[in-house]
């Protein structure tokens, strides 16, 4: 779906972004990941043939953005950080409105919104004025409103930002939804929403790209990763048959268990479970640790030069 090749941009002698490669399969969810002023925003309007690139070459869906721009953009929906909304329209007028900007036949256009309200679950509010909405359902929109031309690539830019708990769940919900039948790119900040919905990721730093591969491949490489354990048992007996594993650390000790993180470069959770288990120990939880994407992404930045405090998680 997606083909970059050596894609650069300079704004004067400041180069955002320099020879970016990578490629994206039809039908796959791919986080994009960097932390700020990293050149994410950069190359998704590059993507979005918002921005001409200095050199390199795009091609989506078969068309070459710089040659072929309107063909691209016929194919592309894009949801940028703040979504593009028309606060006096009620929510069907506005996707209507995008739907015959974006060149659906008006014999197909009230269809299309119908689809695309029934996607991101806004049926409930056609009929209401987009000024009276939450910003979970402004969000919902924003996506809408890059669907409803049905496009073959989806780039979403901070689709959960500002979102509450419930709310985070139902973008993430949405997002999965979209698997198979549209290719999507997930630019956020939100790490552990990226681990939920992202078949593979790509990680950005000082405008080039430093790391592309699933969350398990980069673990690997990058010798990171983590496994949290809960048992029942003897303290010594549970850190004696995890010795051998790598480094271990108790998080809580309590009347309901002992609860352990294993540091493991790649997912060692059989080997954990019958390291336990043969010592005699009950098994309570395991699962692998949620800040395993966090430390690979802060393994990255820091090994190119970034400041870790700039990420959120």
């Amino acid at each position: 779906m997606i083909q970059v090749e050596g894609l650069t941009k300079y704004y004067g002698e400041h180069a955002a972004i320099r020879e970016l490669a990578f490629s994206v399969g039809r039908g796959e969810v791919i986080g994009f990941l960097g932390l700020n002023g990293a050149g994410k925003s950069t190359t998704l309007k590059i993507l979005g043939c918002v921005l001409l690139p200095t050199s390199g070459r795009v091609v989506i869906a078969g068309h070459d953005a710089v040659r072929e721009p309107h063909a691209v953009r016929q194919r592309i929906g894009f949801l940028p950080d703040t979504p593009p909304l028309y606060d006096e329209m009620t929510v069907g007028e506005y996707l209507l409105y995008v739907a015959q900007l974006r060149g659906v036949p008006s014999r197909e256009a009230r269809a299309r919104v119908g689809e695309a309200e029934e996607k991101t679950s806004l049926r409930e509010v056609d009929g209401a004025l987009i000024s009276t909405l939450s910003h979970g359902y402004r969000q919902r929109v924003g996506v809408a409103q890059a669907l409803v031309h049905r496009p073959a690539f989806l780039i979403l830019d901070e689709p959960t930002s500002g979102l509450d708990p419930a709310q985070i769940r139902g973008m993430r919900e949405l997002i999965r939804g979209l698997r198979g039948t549209h290719t999507v790119l997930v630019s956020s900040h939100i790490l552990p929403e990226i681990s939920e919905t992202c078949d593979r990721l790509l990680i950005i730093n000082g405008g080039q790209l430093v790391a592309q591969g699933t969350e398990e491949e980069l673990a690997r490489t990058l010798g990171t990763g983590a496994i949290e354990v809960e048992v029942r048992g003897d303290r010594a007996k549970a850190l004696e048959a995890l010795a051998d594993l790598g480094p271990v650390s108790v998080v809580r000790e309590d009347g309901e268990g002992l609860a352990l993180r294993v540091e493991a470069p790649a997912d060692q959770r059989p080997r954990v479970a019958r390291a336990l288990m043969n010592a005699g120990l009950e098994l309570l939880r395991l699962e692998r640790g949620t800040q395993r994407l966090e430390s690979i992404f802060l393994s990255l930045t820091r090994r190119n030069g970034a400041a870790p405090g700039e990420v959120r998680s």
